[in-house]
């Protein structure tokens, strides 16, 4: 059969086609006006997308980027810092921490897992300076508990600031970030946003602001008060990644249109429909007598076990060379253990209907398992169904 080539990987994530052509169609000069109009809207757009009345900044950069400047921008040599880690990501917290010469606190839990708030509370003293922590662990589907962790930073004797990766979670997770209190959330281009890697963005509390003016470690391109300040004039301190600022323009003015004209409304549409397709994958997985990689499952990819004995490149393989369905592997001592579907951004009813008929050939083919077809894509039926009345905002092209 014809094949068409698609993602289900947790990032990149599908194109959305008006940000394709949005992005193809602009060769604007960054030190326009016209720029300066684009740079100024998706600016204030992106505080809506976000949901917080606190700057936000946009660079040309992965994500790591910006979360490496949460670092650079808010500590010192030698401050007393907790990260969080359960996963590829968590580990990144950890290592960039320590390679700017924080006193690294770290609770560390197995891939899969996430932490208790009775872990958290133990840890966190008035010394702490920063937590450091993801929203959705992406390497393993994990969704940890922001909400709790930010109550607690909140109440903690210190000044500590709470600092969330989200670059899986925006668009994924609903989040009340300023009314938690969240002093930094990281987002990413290529994820909800559903536009090319190349940019990252980031929301910034007052508090962090302040902090940013004693804090000692180095920074320069991620130096964030330059790009507070540029961003204040219409501009940003070094050269843009132009085209993505017009894919991000389009990618916003199509949220704006699934919440009939209100980004904020858009936004929440996005995510139940996120909620909605990893609602359907898991009862679709369990009906195959498959089992969840994690017991905290976030709506941003559903992380699936491979079977005893099989390893989950055998199941990468077959669906990109039977479906070209491009599925995510385990990452590092993982590999080979799990495979991982994503909901994230551009995906709709038939997408993730799809790769479950997908998955219940791929299990036939590599396992030794007795598939009954049809069973995947039943169960995530009937999820549908049930959900019909209550969520009726899956994207429409």
């Amino acid at each position: 059969m014809l094949l068409k080539n698609r993602l289900f990987t947790p990032g990149p994530t599908p194109l959305l086609p008006a940000a394709q052509n949005a992005m193809s169609a602009f060769t604007g000069h960054h030190r326009t006006a016209d720029f300066r109009a684009l740079f100024t809207r998706v600016l204030a757009d992106m505080k809506d997308f976000i949901g917080t009345s606190n700057d936000v900044l946009v660079l040309a950069s992965s994500g790591t980027g910006v979360m490496e400047g949460s670092v650079s921008n808010l500590t010192s040599p030698g401050d007393k810092v907790l990260v969080l880690t359960a996963g590829k990501f968590g580990e990144r917290w950890r290592d960039l921490t320590k390679a700017y010469g924080c006193n690294v606190d770290v609770i560390e839990k197995p891939y899969g897992e996430t932490f208790s708030l009775d872990e958290v509370r133990a840890r966190l003293t008035p010394e702490i300076r920063a937590v450091y922590v993801q929203a959705t662990e992406s390497s393993t589907g994990a969704r940890h508990d922001v909400k709790g962790i930010a109550k607690m930073v909140r109440e903690n004797g210190g000044d500590s600031l709470l600092v969330v990766d989200a670059i899986t979670g925006l668009g994924t997770t609903h989040f009340d970030v300023d009314g938690w209190g969240i002093d930094v959330i990281i987002g990413g281009s290529q994820k909800a946003l559903m536009i090319p890697p190349g940019l990252a963005y980031c929301a910034v509390s007052e508090r962090a602001w302040k902090r940013m003016e004693t804090a000692k470690n180095p920074r320069y391109y991620f130096d964030f008060r330059k790009e507070r300040k540029s961003a204040a004039k219409g501009e940003t301190a070094y050269t843009p990644a132009t085209s993505l600022f017009a894919a991000l323009g389009a990618a916003l003015d199509f949220i704006r249109q699934m919440g009939n004209g209100d980004l904020a409304a858009g936004r929440k549409a996005l995510i139940d429909n996120a909620e909605l397709a990893a609602e359907m994958t898991r009862a679709g997985v369990k009906a195959l007598g498959l089992k969840l990689f994690t017991s905290a499952p976030g709506a941003a990819l559903t992380a699936v076990s491979s079977p005893a004995g099989l390893d989950s490149s055998k199941m990468v393989k077959d669906f990109r060379e039977s479906f070209s369905a491009v599925v995510a592997n385990g990452q590092g001592d993982m590999k080979g253990k799990l495979f991982r579907i994503a909901h994230i951004g551009y995906y709709d009813y038939l997408d993730t209907v799809g790769i479950l008929a997908a998955l219940e050939h791929v299990l036939a083919r590599t396992s030794n398992k007795t598939v009954e077809y049809g069973a995947a894509v039943r169960a995530a039926q009937e999820v549908y169904a049930r959900n019909l009345s209550e969520k009726p905002q899956l994207i429409e092209a």
